[in-house]
């Protein structure tokens, strides 16, 4: 069975080999061997989802099965890669962050999902008292972390609220204070007060 790490270390290495296909001088060898990775991937896509629709025909053991196959980190991977998981980016992100929840709160930290729009994903996330910067950078490491597991076909992540503190504790005042308002717009106020 391969483990986890193997089945990164793999698909890394066909992200490479991929790149290095643009670097190939000749123009007809470059089409071809993209052709013929494009074949592979068809085929095996048809088969993988000939397989799913023999399972779900099952009947409620097939679906499931299909259930389980979509939590496995392997298999969860190849049915994304093909448009075959039977969850959709939203539920994965948002039970991923259930999953590391208790790892978040040992770090002093939450986190939550705010928006997920054509594949660009915006947490918030929020870190207690007065932790310092490595906190900060911890906490968005194991947020991107878990994301990319489980939503590996997103499009952007946007991680708010560990934007780090300055190093002296100094907040500048325009960050305290809203800019004033045009000077039409005060004279409008004050003489309403009158």
């Amino acid at each position: 069975m391969t483990d986890d790490k193997d089945f990164q270390n793999r698909v890394q290495k066909i992200g490479h080999l991929v790149r290095d296909l643009e670097t190939v001088a000749d123009p007809a060898a470059r089409a071809a061997t993209k052709e013929l990775v494009q074949l592979l991937m068809d085929m095996h896509g048809a088969g993988l989802e000939r397989v799913m629709e023999i399972v779900f025909q099952s009947g409620d053991p097939g679906a499931r099965l299909i259930n389980e196959l979509g939590q496995d980190p392997l298999v969860s991977s190849l049915l994304v890669l093909y448009g075959l998981h039977p969850d959709d980016l939203q539920t994965r992100v948002e039970r991923k962050l259930k999953e590391i929840d208790s790892k978040l709160h040992k770090m002093g930290a939450e986190a939550s999902l705010v928006s997920v729009q054509d594949g660009h994903i915006h947490l918030k996330a929020h870190v207690d008292g007065h932790s310092c910067g490595s906190t900060a950078r911890s906490v968005q490491a194991v947020l991107e972390e878990a994301v990319y597991e489980a939503a590996p076909d997103l499009s952007s992540l946007k991680v708010e609220g560990l934007e780090e503190p300055s190093a002296s504790g100094f907040v500048a005042l325009d960050k305290l204070t809203a800019p004033p308002a045009p000077l039409h717009q005060r004279l409008t106020v004050s003489e309403g007060m009158d």
